[in-house]
């Protein structure tokens, strides 16, 4: 093979290993899944709700453009239909499917990332306030040292007693 061939099949191999990749994978999978169940609660239940006003099936509801619209086994023979029904349909499909991802997916998620970056921050300003008191402790420990080698004689902090006769 030649290397122009060698590093494309390289960058793809390491494109594929990516975790977004994967991660997009088990979106679709989900996503796909999901729609069903958003699908059957739309004609379970929301249909019927609709249907209460109407007819339940919300295919049913629709125009005509060029009157008289005339059907014969689901097909137009006379008129231009406008199924509006099929719309508000899917519009609605949309809005739960919409509704179901933010109130189970997407809010509890920002909450927890709210939390998460709060003790997280938390954890730092108790980590900088230790290093700053370690800090102390240590020089004040060097003090002691300095001031126990040269008797009599405490050199300032920061001095190096070796440096005085």
């Amino acid at each position: 093979m030649s290397k122009e061939k060698e590093s494309v099949l390289a960058g793809f191999k390491a494109f594929l290993m990516r975790g977004n990749v994967i991660d997009l994978a088990v979106a679709v999978v989900i996503g796909a899944a999901f729609t069903n169940v958003v699908n059957s609660l739309v004609k379970g239940i929301i249909n019927p709700v609709v249907g209460a006003f109407g007819t339940q099936d919300l295919d049913q509801y629709s125009s005509c453009l060029q009157a008289p619209c005339t059907m014969k086994g689901g097909e137009v023979v006379k008129g231009i239909p406008i199924m509006w029904g099929t719309v508000l349909s899917a519009v609605l499909t949309f809005l739960i499917t919409a509704a179901v991802v933010y109130f189970l997916m997407v809010l509890p998620m920002s909450k927890y990332l709210a939390r998460r970056a709060t003790q997280q921050a938390a954890k730092e300003e108790v980590q900088e306030v230790m290093d700053v008191s370690e800090l102390e402790v240590l020089k004040e420990i060097r003090d002691a040292l300095i001031a126990q080698r040269v008797p009599g004689q405490a050199a300032a902090p920061g001095q190096n007693p070796q440096s005085h006769p």
